[in-house]
């Protein structure tokens, strides 16, 4: 999709999205999840300034340009053999939104998420609620435990997070690390470094909400998922 479909004024939001180019199903669900946000909360998504733009970048394929709507940008990167990283790191060099959202291609944000996110326009790291019963033995990522911090290992995803460009781009560099540890240990990264971090309880996200519905598109977690004996 060209570029110049793009308003030279800075969106407000910059969606990242790697994509393996296997789940188009899934794909197109959350593009149409993230609209639906938009149009909740009155933000553009001609490509004017001040709205949303989502950038999918394909994992070594020419992927199925799944909805053709002016804020939806698509690339074709070389195959990463890194769950991602690297091609989040390029999405962020191609964004141009003052506030990033890491959005994983079989995610969906909820309809009141950029509504939350526009009532805390001081935060440059707010965390909100995800549900993760379509993956764990749980409801809701983070949860809070008494004498445990908020942000640690396996309880906090990249979608719990809308982050200031200013804090993910000119002070963290952007997506660093490898494999599939780097998620945590940018959030850290982020969380450590971010000046003002507002916890919220709106459920912003919704992990895994395109599993099962792609053959074939499953990752190793969810392979295991699939074929374990309560599924069978």
């Amino acid at each position: 999709m060209s570029n110049s479909r793009l308003s030279p004024e800075r969106p407000r939001y910059s969606l990242i999205t790697p994509s393996r180019g296997d789940r188009p199903r899934a794909l197109a669900q959350a593009v149409d999840a993230v609209k639906l946000a938009a149009e909740a909360a009155g933000l553009p998504l001609d490509g004017s300034g001040g709205g949303v733009e989502m950038l999918v970048g394909f994992d070594g394929v020419k992927g199925v340009r799944v909805r053709d709507y002016p804020f939806v940008r698509y690339f074709d990167f070389p195959k990463d053999h890194d769950f991602g990283n690297a091609i989040r790191h390029g999405l962020l060099k191609a964004s141009r939104g003052e506030r990033i959202i890491f959005h994983d291609d079989d995610n969906a944000l909820t309809p009141q998420a950029f509504v939350a996110y526009q009532a805390l326009p001081h935060a440059d790291m707010i965390i909100g609620r995800i549900d993760v019963s379509r993956a764990f033995a749980k409801t809701y990522l983070p949860e809070s435990v008494a004498g445990r911090e908020l942000v640690r290992q396996c309880n906090i995803d990249p979608l719990c997070l809308c982050l200031a460009r200013s804090l993910v781009v000119d002070i963290c560099g952007g997506w660093q690390g490898q494999k599939y540890e780097a998620d945590f240990l940018n959030i850290v990264r982020y969380y450590r470094r971010a000046r003002a971090v507002e916890v919220i309880d709106t459920v912003v996200g919704i992990y895994d909400a395109g599993r099962g519905l792609d053959r074939g598109g499953l990752n190793f977690r969810q392979e295991r998922l699939e074929t374990s004996p309560e599924n069978r």
